[in-house]
């Protein structure tokens, strides 16, 4: 290995709050070299995100304080150096790709304006600026680059804000790029195409890249070393091979076993009453199509899984269902009522049976609310459990069941991580036990270890419950080990529709084949022959 590039030494960083001092990086060492990708890997918490914030000099402080150790880039300590001198290196020496591009864009400016600034910032000319952001938008998989520069974040799904925000990171090609989870919210064919285009830019430029994240398939594909953390520590380092073949750790064992898209394919309950009968279900925005003679039925007990690339009318479908968007025309029959028609009074008391939980926690919790009360709130909307002990009591219930603790009840959404934050969605979603659970992306944020607990905990509703998923998705592994029948949108319409065996072993459309061949297996021996397969293809 050549000489380090980047060196983090002996880092510690404690938070000083109401209630104490936690301890949430103790000690950490690890370096990254011109040309590697160094992936740090482990859950919600357990530091990675906040020793990438102290190289980047974003830490809050207070009531953030780094104890003790040392960032050493090109000779200079970046904990000694002055706020000026951090801001010539951001983003042209050292720059991060972060986890939440709607918390990182800035909703009143273009996206264009916002990319272009990057170049500008540090003296580069408007006109080269502009023309390296179009390089960027198209190879970051987003159509129409020009039409892109003269939208607002608002205007893109949750994956295509996650492009934007990777080509802004590249702008100045970068020596050290940090990707804090920066695929979590991409489907798999443009996570692929992604991933590549950082092996690309690696190649050319000799970037080290530093990438944290929760998915054993991301760091397979692309990682050359593995650190693994869990509550602040490094427990584990050591190759792709050598962390995932003969992980040492109990914590990494954890981590293995819990991967997705190894367990039993589930059958459908043929037998079981249809609660939700779509037909030809249409919706336009302007010229553009985004559902096209959608029909399906979803059954008491089923888990149906909807998966396509960002753009194929997945999210617009979920919507629609829930009225949040108006059909321009067919029919979605629940129980025999046809909820596009529904009166304001009658959807009401339907939607305490079909509940949601929306892909981006930061937008669907209220921040001005604590856990509590975003949890207990249907109760209150529905006049239901009066007894205010028996409320709390269920509160805490249900954030175990997602994995949280009780000391998180009174606390706001603005002190978890993104992770976190969605498992409060799911809690809050479970409150009022409804019939139907509408997931998107529901778990894309999760960890795999998480992840696993919450795909049981709905699974073990589904069986105990009766309940109904209707499940949008892009990591397969998840679908292939939750769901019994699976959609395949493209471009607003239905492409393959089938049981989830016949479509995992036996698809019939080139699109799904497509999809199938981009998902990544957290074997890096897998992911490997795969890969040179694909090359060859």
């Amino acid at each position: 290995m050549s000489e380090a590039l980047l060196t983090v030494k002996n880092l510690s960083v404690d938070f000083h709050t109401a209630r104490g001092t936690f301890h949430a990086v103790k000690n950490v060492s690890w370096s990254v070299s011109r040309g590697e990708t160094l992936a740090i890997l482990g859950e919600s918490g357990s530091g990675k995100s906040v020793s990438a914030n102290a190289v980047m000099n974003l830490l809050d402080t207070p009531p953030a304080e780094i104890v003790s150790g040392e960032i050493m880039y090109e000779g200079k300590d970046l904990l000694k150096i002055s706020a000026e001198e951090h801001r010539a290196l951001n983003g042209k020496k050292l720059a991060m790709i972060f986890q939440d591009p709607l918390g990182h864009l800035n909703p009143v400016y273009t996206v264009g304006w916002q990319i272009v600034e990057m170049m500008t910032a540090h003296g580069r000319p408007r006109d080269m600026a502009r023309k390296r952001a179009l390089e960027l938008i198209a190879r970051v998989g987003l159509p129409e680059p020009e039409k892109a520069m003269r939208k607002y974040p608002h205007q893109f799904s949750g994956g295509q804000r996650q492009r934007l925000m990777i080509a802004m990171a590249l702008m100045l090609k970068p020596d050290i790029l940090i990707a804090d989870e920066p695929t979590t919210a991409l489907d798999v064919t443009i996570q692929a195409e992604v991933l590549a285009l950082l092996k690309e830019l690696q190649a050319e430029t000799g970037m080290a890249l530093v990438l944290i994240t929760h998915d054993l398939g991301v760091v397979a594909e692309i990682a050359d070393r593995v650190v693994v953390m869990n509550k602040g520590e490094i427990v584990e380092t050591g190759t792709v091979h050598e962390v995932y073949h003969t992980p040492k750790h109990a914590y990494t064992q954890k981590l293995i076993g819990a991967a997705p898209g190894k367990g039993d394919i589930k059958l459908l309950d043929r037998a079981a009453p249809v609660l939700l009968s779509v037909d030809n279900l249409s919706k336009t925005y302007g010229q553009f199509h985004a559902l096209k003679g959608v029909s399906f039925t979803l059954s008491r007990g089923q888990s149906l899984a909807v998966v396509g690339e960002s753009g194929s009318g997945k999210s617009t479908l979920a919507r629609t269902l829930l009225r949040l968007e108006q059909a321009d025309s067919g029919r979605a029959l629940w129980k025999n009522k046809d909820l596009i028609t529904l009166s304001a009074r009658d959807l009401l008391a339907v939607r305490r049976e079909i509940q949601m939980v929306f892909q981006d926690p930061t937008q669907s919790l209220n921040p001005r609310m604590s856990v509590y009360n975003l949890i207990a709130e249907g109760w209150d909307i529905h006049k239901l459990m009066p007894n205010k002990q028996a409320r709390r009591d269920r509160v805490l219930e249900l954030l175990d069941q997602v994995g949280l603790s009780a000391e998180h009840i009174d606390r706001y959404p603005h002190q978890f991580s993104g992770g976190q934050r969605q498992r409060i969605a799911i809690a809050r979603a479970l409150a009022l036990e409804p019939e139907l659970i509408i997931c998107d992306e529901a778990v894309s944020a999760l960890d795999v270890s998480i992840q696993a607990q919450v795909i049981a905990l709905l699974d073990d509703l589904r069986k105990r419950l009766g309940i109904s998923f209707l499940f949008i998705a892009h990591d397969l592994g998840v679908v292939r080990d939750f769901a019994d029948t699976v959609i395949v949108m493209k471009s607003g319409e239905i492409v393959e529709i089938g049981p989830t065996a016949q479509i995992f072993d036996a698809p019939r459309q080139p699109y799904t084949q497509k999809l199938l061949a981009a998902n990544l297996d957290p074997d890096p021996t897998v992911q490997a022959q795969r890969r040179a397969v694909l090359a060859n293809a």
